[in-house]
């Protein structure tokens, strides 16, 4: 691994461990957002909490974690490999920030993010599965389950070459929702509710 692939994915995962939902709650003026509501540290949880800006602002500085170092590296030139190690390595930031003891989101937003520079036909497909999904279910978690399920099969059609990579993301994403799909299958999962 060459120093500019170490430094893309160092600095990915240093900036996906900037928890924007504990510091935007912070400037809230509300506690620790990972003892509040479900207690992740993702949009969703915000939302429940803190209200709608308070969510907006989460979501897009999330989205932005991931689509920043990968969009950077695209630029810098990084082959499929090493685009896919930033991505994953932004996420990893979210769910596991160096900054605040290791305990992030699930890394929805972050994933989204990291995915949408490689194709915007792809982005599209993702974004637009969980807003269909998340209409019908009215569940946060369904939709993001159903939408990093299909994401391998959007990624083999649109950018093959990235096929495998997404499939870990998206199995390290699904993995963080198992006390979701739990709650789901036991009915415990609400509408607008746990994430």
């Amino acid at each position: 691994m060459t120093t500019s692939i170490v430094f893309f994915v160092v600095g990915a995962y240093l900036i996906g461990s900037v928890s924007s939902a504990i510091i935007v709650t912070r400037l809230f003026a509300i506690q620790d957002i990972r003892q509040q509501g479900s207690g992740n540290a993702g949009a969703t949880n915000v939302l429940r909490v803190a209200g709608k800006k308070a969510a907006a602002i989460v979501f897009l500085f999330d989205l932005l974690k991931g689509a920043i170092p990968v969009y950077a590296g695209f630029l810098f030139g990084l082959a499929p490999i090493a685009l896919s190690l930033v991505a994953i390595a932004a996420c990893l930031g979210h769910i596991f920030p160096v900054f605040f003891q290791f305990k992030g989101g699930k890394g929805v937003a972050t994933a989204l993010g990291a995915l949408m520079p490689l194709d915007w036909a792809l982005a599209g497909c993702l974004f637009g599965t969980w807003l269909c999904v998340f209409t019908i279910a009215r569940i946060s978690s369904v939709a993001a389950i159903v939408t990093f399920s299909l994401a391998p099969i959007y990624t083999y059609i649109f950018e093959p070459d990235y096929t495998i990579a997404v499939t870990l993301l998206c199995l390290l994403i699904i993995g963080k929702h198992r006390d979701n799909i739990k709650r789901l299958f036991s009915s415990k999962e609400k509408a607008k509710n746990k994430s």
